[in-house]
């Protein structure tokens, strides 16, 4: 096995949530699946774990006969800021370059294996989103089916700018929703684009009011609930099935693209410059 996995970076084996240690919260009301970010005072932070409990939260949502469709939302002023910058940027390790690029690869992929649980659930996911929405976060709730928006949300892919790649296939996806010169103009300058720019590019459905996000998501939601089930699961495959032909070889790419760059000398001065607060100085390596 894998220096990277003797390290227990990624917990591949557990399928328990301790207490106390929850990423991601699983509620069931009125057909609808509650999952919600649950760490407000990190902005949701994403991290390695979170992955986990989003797979594992997934996997007991998709038989369950209970559940017509899930509302994916998240407690705070934020959805996820993205992956918290003052963790380590080589956090997966190996006993050369070769073997921790490697085993970054397979983290990548194992990532996209997650994310994808949630994304190919046969019921429909409506992603509720305030405040910054960032990097993975961004990423995550474009695994959604339909997105609604607070006024004060803020997208944005702001990897490139830490010298790593767009590594959970956000990039993609935008490429998809929005077209290729937006995914491009997103991904390669990082800027952000507020909830309004969301709209008019087709990246959310619908933006409303702060205070009216948690009530139009559920009530959207409920809408969905309350058609029959094996139409609305159809429609969504149909439409994945068309929408994602060209994802899976493409995502293959990116895990080896965001295993060259996390383990290059640009992510890691990418990364000690953020969390110091200066420009960074990337040289190609």
């Amino acid at each position: 096995m894998s220096s990277g996995v003797r390290h227990k970076v990624i917990d591949t084996v557990s399928t328990e949530i301790g207490e106390g240690e929850e990423r991601v919260r699983l509620e069931v009301e009125d057909g609808i699946a509650l999952l919600t970010l649950c760490r407000p005072d990190r902005l949701n932070a994403w991290s390695w774990e979170s992955t986990r409990q989003l797979g594992l939260l997934a996997d007991r949502i998709r038989f369950d006969p209970a559940v017509r469709a899930v509302l994916l939302r998240a407690e705070g002023r934020a959805f996820c800021a993205g992956i918290d910058v003052t963790a380590p940027g080589g956090a997966i390790t190996g006993d050369s370059p070769a073997e921790r690029t490697r085993n970054y690869y397979e983290g990548i992929r194992w990532v996209h294996e997650r994310f994808a649980v949630l994304a190919r659930l046969p019921q429909p996911v409506v992603a509720a989103v305030r405040g910054y929405c960032l990097g993975f976060g961004f990423e995550l709730a474009l695994m959604a089916d339909v997105r609604v928006a607070a006024e004060d949300a803020v997208f944005a892919l702001p990897e490139a700018g830490l010298g790593v790649a767009v590594d959970a296939g956000g990039d993609l996806r935008v490429a998809r929703e929005a077209g290729a010169g937006w995914a491009k103009y997103m991904a390669l300058t990082g800027r952000r684009i507020d909830a309004a720019t969301a709209e008019r590019r087709g990246l959310v459905q619908l933006v409303v009011p702060p205070q009216e996000l948690e009530e139009t998501a559920r009530a959207l939601t409920a809408e969905i609930a309350a058609n029959a089930p094996l139409a609305v699961q159809g429609i969504k495959r149909g439409i994945d099935a068309y929408a994602d032909a060209a994802l899976p070889a493409a995502l293959d790419r990116v895990a080896m693209t965001a295993a060259l760059t996390l383990t290059s000398e640009d992510s890691r001065e990418g990364y000690a410059a953020r969390a110091a607060r200066r420009p960074p100085r990337f040289r190609g390596a």
